[in-house]
């Protein structure tokens, strides 16, 4: 797989660029439901994990080394992590991880296809890889993988139980000590958002978002940007996408529309707002394969209210923010409307099924 597509000489990459064979078909079928594009790329993922596979080490780390003819390293076609703020972490732990992304994803279609073996085998592949990871990377004494994404990285594979509550509070008390600015370069920004508001520091997600400084997205909106850069200075191209993975945070977990893996292409749909004191209202649409959806929420001091739009053909599950002495209204109606069941409550969410339709939720105030 080539580092870029169509290739020329000029374009660096390395581990992380060529497993776009295996991540790109995944997200194609998260959206649409295709398995058909999965049936289309099965042999080539699979190809790609085996060749990073020549490049394990005895602990299990990943470290692509690839060489010219004169046996020195391609630095061009080994790359790590790339254009972070202050410093890259180590090659070998990107390399693993991405390792571990593809080994999984492949896993997964293999599950899809109906491909036990190659299911079992490729979900070894992932485990061991993890197992390296959480092995080789992780330093007790001070509770991290290391900054610039190390801590990310981990925490999106999934630490150890032992180990997640530390890890977690040495990435906030990292972020923290950069004046809330991520450290991250092009891969840890993509899981940046994302991980945060996963574990607990979705405060910490916006404010990071939502900085003003270098580094930041929205230096370069005070520079006058329209498009997204290369860097987060003023060099390199100025229209350039690579940092743009982070984004789907506002529409996946601050407006909270997410897609439901067991169901693709939209056929359910998971609506999770994660509200934050600065906004008052979020909305965001999108035109899936089965018509219009979207959702919209406003926060105030006396009330919350959401409404959600579920397309003809699809279902959801709908996650509204309450505490367990809050009642929701569904619909301006305190009964439960027949046709919406209720599934309990998860954190500080009640949860709900829904078939299609639009429908409006809403939480009295303290």
């Amino acid at each position: 797989v080539p580092n870029g597509a169509p290739w020329q000489p000029g374009c660096g990459g390395g581990v992380a660029w060529g497993a776009a064979i295996c991540i790109m078909p995944w997200e194609f079928y998260q959206h649409y439901g295709s398995i058909d594009m999965l049936e289309d790329n099965f042999e080539a993922m699979k190809g790609y994990v085996r060749y990073l596979e020549t490049w394990r080490r005895p602990d299990g780390v990943i470290h692509s080394q690839r060489r010219n003819g004169s046996g020195e390293v391609l630095r061009w076609f080994n790359l790590g992590e790339w254009v972070a703020p202050v410093e890259l972490p180590p090659n070998e732990l990107v390399h693993t991880f991405y390792f571990w992304r593809c080994a999984d994803i492949t896993a997964r279609v293999a599950d899809i296809l109906g491909e036990e073996e190659e299911s079992a085998r490729f979900r070894m592949m992932a485990n061991e890889a993890a197992e390296a990871f959480h092995s080789v990377f992780y330093d007790a004494e001070v509770a991290s993988y290391g900054n610039y994404g190390g801590n990310i990285f981990a925490l999106r594979m999934g630490v150890p139980e032992d180990r997640r509550d530390l890890v977690i509070n040495t990435l906030r008390e990292n972020i923290q000590s950069n004046a809330g600015h991520f450290d991250t370069g092009i891969f840890g920004t993509r899981f940046f958002f994302e991980v945060l508001t996963q574990h607990g520091m979705h405060d910490l997600a916006y404010q990071a978002i939502t900085k003003r400084e270098e580094p930041s997205f929205g230096r370069w909106l005070e520079l006058g940007a329209t498009t997204a850069r290369e860097r987060w200075d003023e060099g390199g191209s100025h229209n350039h996408p690579m940092f743009g993975g982070g984004l789907v945070w506002l529409y996946r977990y601050l407006a909270g529309m997410q897609i439901d893996e067991q169901q693709p292409g939209y056929r359910r749909l998971v609506f999770k707002p994660h509200p934050v004191e600065a906004l008052s209202h979020v909305k965001y649409e999108n035109q899936t394969p089965y018509g219009a959806s979207g959702i919209s929420w406003r926060s105030t001091n006396e009330a919350f209210e959401m409404s959600v739009t579920v397309p003809v053909g699809a279902e959801a599950t709908v996650f509204v923010p309450s505490a367990t002495d809050q009642q929701v209204v569904v619909d301006g109606e305190r009964q439960l409307p027949s046709d919406i069941q209720s599934a309990g409550r998860a954190d500080n969410y009640s949860i709900f099924h829904v078939g299609s339709g639009v429908y409006h939720f809403s939480v009295d105030g303290d």
